[in-house]
């Protein structure tokens, strides 16, 4: 048994998140999590909200709650969508917990105790109407690189461009509008990206085996044009982890808290602290899977995300631990993905647009949309999302294959032979046959979801679901039955038995079903197949099991034309 960490990128807390960013990160690393706890290894999922920086004060003002109060309501929101969706993290925290505080404010303490902060005087924008400095999303205009008059003091979101709030073109406040705006002097701590490029980048080329999509951004960012820069991680703003050297004050920094992308990296470590602290645990409990010191040389750490998240991941947490000088945990292996489009256009949390998490779920379960987004995942490119080929994939794959071949077996033996698993007749060349090629697909499922491979161990699943199918279709056992019972009824018993292996197998990708199949099958046991004819006589003659209910209802043309047109617009 290996142990395995395993992180999916924080989303933030001014919203619900839409389809894209589920599937860019949590999604795939929950598919993950699930299948290396199937095959019997120890494994921290770990996921919480990115609670500050101007997203959550911006978001809070639009309700009129305390940004406190806003950020734990969201909190609820977004854990219970989570729990919906069947996430099944070990911990989902909150980096505005008293854990991250504490850990944000050791770190920047050891870096500059190891000369890695500087204090640099900078301009900013100041909103002379709104009294104070505007940094990232505080601060509007039209971005200097592709025109589009909504970009963002620190990225634009049509072009991607990271920018900084002078860079924009007619800059306005986001608080009030107001264009009455100057440029001031403030003191800021940046991280001395630069002074460690040769460690990161000598830590990047001993990855071998990532995919080109997170290595070829990583070196962009440290090879292209003036190479990586120094990167400020202070802000002027109320709500955030206050700025302290340590357990120590930093005179100069008052009043001033640390950059969001600075503490949020630093939550995957405080959300297993308090996964410890939750559970009554020491902390030598959580230190074990981030302190190589105490135990976590033999962790294994993945890292899922879109690929925007790409640069702060390869780069500037990176350059934080190492800057440390202490002994943590650094990633082995990011897993990353480009966008999912919405009808061809931008699924967009800030504009609304797309399909949203809540929404999800009020129109279909869970199943649905986990099947189509981890079959679709856009890991090659980009996927599109559309309402036509999601009503084809799902009725296709889900209902016609999978779901067909639970009824049509279930209710022929109900038919036959009564509820229970019947018994008689010794297995053909068929039956040989049909181990065979299940056996060698089982084991070409686990290689592709060993290695991550979401859209190979999709298309894996559902061969595996075909080849029940077509033995059901070829051996016929209700024309088989008129003629010789005890082979009908071994066909049936073989046939109920692939339903549990179905369940087992699938429970990574669609585990509310796989749960309805296991319950209609009379058994708890989800043993992973090491053997798969083992496994397919689990279920002995004599087993009682029930018909379940329909597992997958078809979507009718009448609901898609309903869907696409309710959610052509954008979120109100």
């Amino acid at each position: 048994m290996a142990r395995h960490l395993i992180t999916s990128a924080l989303p933030y807390i001014n919203g619900i998140k839409h389809l894209g960013n589920l599937v860019g990160s949590q999604l795939p690393a929950d598919l993950y999590a699930r299948f290396l706890r199937a095959r019997g290894h120890e494994v921290m999922f770990i996921c919480a909200t990115d609670e500050h920086g101007t997203p959550a004060e911006l978001a809070a003002a639009k309700t009129g709650e305390p940004v406190a109060e806003y950020c734990a309501r969201m909190h609820g929101v977004q854990a219970e969508l989570a729990r919906g969706f069947g996430l099944s993290f070990d911990h989902y925290g909150r980096s505005s917990s008293p854990q991250n505080h504490a850990l944000t404010q050791h770190f920047a303490g050891k870096l500059a105790e190891n000369g890695y902060i500087a204090e640099v005087s900078e301009k900013q924008v100041y909103s002379v109407d709104d009294g104070r400095f505007l940094p990232d999303r505080y601060i509007e205009g039209t971005c200097p690189n592709c025109g589009y008059d909504k970009a963002r003091g620190d990225q634009c979101e049509n072009c991607t461009k990271q920018l900084d709030p002078t860079d924009l073109i007619d800059p306005r406040s986001a608080i009030s509008g107001s264009t009455n705006l100057e440029v001031r002097e403030t003191k800021h701590l940046y991280l001395r990206q630069s002074a460690l490029k040769g460690q990161i980048s000598d830590w990047i080329d001993s990855k071998t085996d990532w995919p080109i999509l997170t290595t070829s951004i990583a070196r962009k960012w440290l090879d292209d044009g003036e190479g990586l820069q120094d990167r400020g991680i202070t802000r002027d703003l109320h709500w955030g982890v206050p700025v302290r050297r340590g357990d120590q004050p930093w005179p100069g920094m008052e009043g001033k808290v640390f950059y969001v992308w600075f503490d949020a990296p630093i939550e995957y470590i405080a959300a297993t602290a308090e996964w410890a602290d939750a559970h009554g645990m020491t902390d030598a409990d959580w230190r074990r899977w981030w302190r190589r010191d105490e135990g976590a040389d033999d962790v294994t750490y993945t890292q899922f995300m879109g690929k925007d998240n790409v640069p702060f991941h390869t780069l500037s947490f990176p350059a934080t631990l190492i800057g440390s000088g202490e002994p943590w945990r650094m990633v082995d292996y990011i897993k990353s993905f480009n966008y999912l489009t919405y009808d061809g256009g931008q699924f967009s949390t800030s504009q609304g647009r797309g399909v949203f998490m809540d929404h999800a779920l009020e129109i279909l379960p869970a199943d649905y949309w986990r099947w189509w987004l981890l079959s679709h995942a856009p890991e090659s490119g980009d996927s599109e999302f559309t309402w036509e080929n999601f009503q084809q994939s799902v009725n296709k794959d889900l209902a016609d294959v999978l779901g067909n071949f639970v009824s049509r077996i279930t209710k022929f033996c109900r038919s036959k032979f009564g509820e229970t698993i019947p018994e008689g007749g010794e297995y053909g060349a068929e039956e040989n046959a049909l181990i065979d090629a299940v056996t060698t697909r089982v084991r070409a499922y686990e290689g592709f979801m060993a290695a991550m491979e979401v859209r190979k161990s999709a298309s894996e699943l559902r061969a595996i679901w075909v080849l029940g199918n077509e033995y059901l279709q070829g051996a016929a056992p209700w024309t088989t039955h008129k003629t010789d019972p005890e082979k009908a009824a071994m066909q049936v018993r073989l046939g109920l038995n692939l339903i549990r292996l179905y369940a087992v197998l699938s429970a990574p990708f669609i585990p509310f079903a796989s749960r309805a199949m296991l319950e209609a099958m009379g058994t708890g046991d989800d043993t992973w197949p090491e053997d798969v004819a083992a496994a397919l006589s689990a279920l002995p003659a004599g087993h009682a099991f029930t018909v379940p209910e329909v597992l997958f209802a078809k979507i009718t043309d009448d609901q898609r034309a309903e869907w696409a047109d309710r959610f052509k617009g954008v979120r109100t």
